[in-house]
């Protein structure tokens, strides 16, 4: 779909020569003298690097027709996960890459968004925090209240976080997905 580098907003998806680019930021710039101009900084979705970009306003730029469908994920099937589509039951596998931190907090018969740019898996959305049991970790004692004091536990996906020193093996806790640290008992 073309539009104008005036239409630019944060988080749109945009195709440039051949690579998809994320906006992160962007500057409508109006200098004294010359035309005004777009100064962007954009994330390549398939590799993570940024790059400052400058557009000439008005300028036409393709977006990215980004397609989210939400799935559940099934199994592990070596490094590769097979997931379900929700409404057509369809089941495909995404490679460990392209399910990226995402593999980290995904137990069986949980839900991920998957986005897809035709039929290539760019990215997963998360919700904010989901609920871990805890695998392994040394047991909690009562009485272990001393703020701020952390200990290494194993979740049942496999992820290492800190947790505070009261928590023990086998409870539920809420793990916030952006930051991969332990937030409360669930």
């Amino acid at each position: 779909m073309a539009m104008t580098t005036n239409d630019l907003k944060n988080g749109m998806t945009l195709e440039i020569d051949g690579d998809l680019l994320t906006v992160v930021e962007f500057q409508h710039v109006k200098p004294g003298k010359g035309g005004a101009f777009v100064r962007t900084t954009l994330r390549n979705v398939r590799t993570g690097s940024t790059v400052d970009r400058r557009f000439n306003a008005g300028e036409r730029v393709e977006r990215a027709f980004i397609e989210k469908r939400e799935q559940q994920f099934l199994y592990r099937d070596g490094a590769d996960y097979v997931v379900m589509d929700n409404e057509t039951f369809e089941q495909s596998t995404v490679s460990a890459a392209a399910m990226g931190d995402a593999g980290n907090y995904l137990v069986e018969g949980s839900s991920v968004v998957l986005m897809k740019f035709g039929d290539e898996v760019i990215g997963t959305d998360l919700p904010a925090s989901v609920e871990l049991t805890i695998a392994e970790t040394e047991p909690g004692v009562q009485g272990d209240r001393v703020s701020g004091a952390r200990k290494p536990a194993t979740l049942e996906t496999g992820l290492v976080l800190q947790v505070p020193l009261f928590v023990g093996p086998g409870e539920r806790i809420k793990v916030d997905t952006r930051t991969g640290e332990y937030l409360t008992r669930a």
